[in-house]
């Protein structure tokens, strides 16, 4: 795992960052994506001066960091592995795949595997719907999910 910045550090590059944007209309959600870019998440150090900055309560900062699915409140692994749970994919058997993942990987949706190789998140559909069941590893889509590629995506990951 990565180590966390000094709690200064993270205050200092957080008004740096809302310094930068804080002149957008509406710039909570552009500060935050800023944030998540700099730090890999967005640290709890960062609630408070956000929130101060921008003259909003700190829960509702923390309201819209847990609400988007994107943001994270803890440092991703070196890859982010994200299985579609919407309809479609479960329609085409997503669960099974979900399950089969988390055995391979012995982690839950919302977790990173011990030696921090892997998060993995669920996310509801990648537009990938006639290509069901899908995911998204670091960003890159992979449709039709089926065993061979469900190992091939564990191996690559834990490479």
């Amino acid at each position: 795992m990565t180590m966390q910045p000094a709690s200064t550090e993270i205050v200092s590059r957080t008004a740096a960052i809302i310094h930068e944007l804080k002149g957008l209309e509406g710039p909570l959600l552009p500060i935050l994506h800023g944030i998540q870019e700099e730090f890999g998440h967005v640290p709890q150090d960062a609630v408070p001066v956000i929130a101060d900055e921008l003259n909003l309560s700190r829960a509702e900062v923390h309201g819209v960091v847990t609400f988007y699915h994107d943001f994270r409140a803890r440092p991703a692994g070196r890859h982010v592995l994200k299985l579609c749970q919407a309809e479609a994919c479960q329609s085409m058997g997503s669960d099974a795949v979900a399950a089969r993942v988390k055995q391979l990987l012995g982690i839950d949706f919302h977790e990173t595997t011990r030696d921090g190789s892997v998060t993995l998140e669920p996310v509801y559909c990648l537009g990938l719907c006639a290509c069901s069941p899908s995911a998204m590893l670091d960003g890159e889509v992979i449709g039709r999910l089926d065993d061979d590629k469900i190992d091939e995506i564990v191996a690559e990951v834990r490479s």
